[in-house]
């Protein structure tokens, strides 16, 4: 870095611009992207390069910064002195010229779906993490050029190729360039068709995924949805699928979207089933978040967050329908959707974050808590994606139920594109509730004030019911006494890592982040905890021996009544017509079939 005076950004006027970058990647088992910028078309004697710190879909700001380094500008006939104004900003000295270059490495070792990855096998990038905006050039059109370290390296991008450029595509502005991820390796691609568009399915990593029954599973959720809106509201669609042995993720773009999942995971039906209703979910967000989105994200504000507290509607109803979608396609059938609602519902109702943080203020305070993750965040939040998806089915079946089956959510989603998503008009909370209640043809000021600005636990039996359902606690297994806590085994240790406020455990002064080492002088594990607190009753006092901050000490537990830790919606006994005709027009399906 050259030291130099601080220039105020400029509005940097200029002719004819361009913007030019070259993605190379020469080593890439060194984890570096070499990025080269080339800008034609300046005017003023600086020039501002931002990069952003976050990515739309994933509400967290990640300092995508922090992997920058080897930062150089020139033109051809000399290097340029610049500066860091801020941690995402740098400002280059023009010295007049017209024309100048950029240069600098990105590691990318992180295999996210909001970050970049690269490796001998492939290079993967989200152009949030790799590419700079210019301030006051966003709406200009940028080309991209990949240089692939072998020459049977393909691409796979949602962004269309320039004709007469090898490896060259363009992108109408920096929002669209942000939205259109690159996959660059030896992929396996597959084409196919749906209602007259083209798509594209590439894999990436070694597994048990089977094109040949993916792709049929995928055209099915993209007819579903398309015939919910009315259409596909693009030219063509890229999935990219990243096989790998971390954790099930997504993030969706306007015109593709990226899925990591569990190599291994498409054999058994149940994982099979989670897959599609990833791809249901990410699918579902074209319309929903993409396009329906909230006032705060119109316009994305890559410098720091952009707060809504509508994002139980934006994540947590395209929750809701990535249960539903599988269903109408086929892929699954009612008993598995009911099955998969009851394992949701546990989710909720065994959280005691619940009856603290509302799903509004769970949207609004994303950026803080839902990704960063501590001992108490389970007794302190929720998330909007689970409380969003159990509201928004509680909506559907209060919608359904006055009006015959004849309105549903559905209703909403449509009017909601309607009225805002074909024309990206950022809708506000507000007018969301107006929305929904114009559809439902009652006031919901005190659902919304219960349930999605406070904490009332949410009613399931009083909407279920109308169904011919009812929400029971999971009783086949005999329950142990309650003690609050839980633990995992962790490195030879039994680590506590969750105990909950008010609890047996807590009040006892057990923290989180205590080994857990005997019950009454008998050495237990965490995978033995349930069993053993099985031979006590509630009421019993127990000595629980652990180690805290290395300080060994032993702790009187009194267990408490036995809590419910799963929940299953089954059918009434004797639903009556009326039940039965509400059950049918949800799930399209007679109640007796999940009997």
């Amino acid at each position: 870095m050259t030291e130099a005076t601080t220039v105020r950004p400029s509005t940097q006027k200029r002719s004819a611009p361009t913007i030019k970058y070259t993605i190379a990647m020469p080593q890439p088992s060194s984890h570096l992207f070499e990025v080269t910028l080339a800008v034609a078309g300046l005017a003023g004697s600086v020039l501002d390069l931002k990069l952003p710190v976050w990515t739309p879909g994933s509400y967290l700001v990640r300092e995508y910064a922090k992997h920058l380094q080897d930062f150089s500008a020139y033109t051809e006939e000399s290097i340029l002195s610049w500066r860091k104004l801020g941690k995402n900003h740098w400002q280059i000295d023009t010295n007049g010229a017209s024309q100048i270059e950029v240069f600098y490495r990105v590691f990318a070792n992180d295999l996210s779906v909001r970050t970049n990855h690269l490796d001998g096998s492939h290079g993967y990038f989200n152009p949030a993490a790799l590419c700079f905006y210019i301030p006051g050039w966003e709406r200009e059109k940028i080309r991209i050029q990949i240089l692939p370290p072998f020459k049977e390296w393909r691409i796979a991008t949602p962004l269309p190729p320039v004709a007469d450029e090898v490896n060259t595509f363009e992108a109408d502005d920096f929002d669209t360039l942000v939205d259109s991820p690159f996959e660059i390796g030896n992929h396996q691609l597959y084409e196919f068709e749906v209602l007259g568009k083209p798509h594209e399915l590439a894999i990436w990593g070694e597994g048990n995924a089977q094109p040949n029954r993916i792709i049929p599973d995928i055209q099915k959720i993209i007819e579903i949805e398309a015939q919910m809106f009315g259409g596909l509201p693009y030219d063509r669609y890229v999935f990219l699928l990243h096989l790998a042995s971390q954790n099930a993720g997504g993030l969706e773009h306007k015109n593709s979207c990226t899925l990591n999942y569990a190599r291994f995971g498409f054999r058994v039906k149940d994982k099979y089933d989670r897959f599609m209703q990833l791809v249901a979910h990410e699918f579902f967000h074209l319309w929903n978040v993409k396009r329906i989105r909230p006032k705060a994200l119109e316009k994305f504000d890559y410098d720091g967050e952009n707060y809504t507290p509508s994002l139980w509607f934006s994540e947590g109803t395209t929750s809701y329908y990535d249960l539903l979608i599988p269903l109408r396609a086929g892929i699954y059938d009612a008993k598995s959707f009911l099955h998969n609602l009851s394992k949701e519902i546990t989710r909720l109702q065994t959280i005691p974050g619940r009856k603290v943080q509302p799903a509004s203020e769970s949207s609004f305070d994303a950026w803080i808590k839902l990704y960063r993750r501590d001992a108490n965040s389970d007794n302190s939040q929720i998330s909007y994606y689970l409380k969003g998806e159990l509201v928004s089915l509680l909506l559907d079946l209060l919608i359904r139920s006055r009006h015959q089956n004849q309105r549903s959510l559905d209703d909403v989603m449509r009017q909601m594109w309607e009225q805002f998503g074909k024309e990206e008009i950022g809708f506000s909370p507000e007018q969301l509730q107006e929305a929904i209640e114009s559809v439902a043809g009652t006031n919901l000021s005190d659902f919304f004030a219960r349930y999605v600005d406070g904490t009332d636990e949410l009613p399931f039996d009083d909407y279920l019911e109308l169904f011919g359902l009812q929400l029971l606690p999971d009783s086949e297994e005999e329950q142990a006494p309650f003690i609050g806590l839980t633990a995992k085994s962790q490195n030879g240790k039994e680590a506590i890592n969750f105990v909950e406020i008010g609890s047996p455990a807590q009040i006892a002064g057990v923290d989180a982040g205590d080994e857990l080492l005997a019950i009454n002088g008998i050495r237990v594990t965490a995978d033995k905890l349930s069993d053993r607190l099985k031979d006590y009753q509630s009421g019993d006092t127990i000595q629980v021996t652990v180690f805290h901050q290395d300080e060994l000490r032993t702790l009187p537990v009194t267990l408490a009544a036995p809590k419910p830790n799963s929940y299953k919606v089954v059918a009434l006994g004797n639903p009556s017509s009326a039940q039965k005709e509400n059950f049918a027009g949800w799930l399209g399906v007679p109640i007796s079939t999940i009997s």
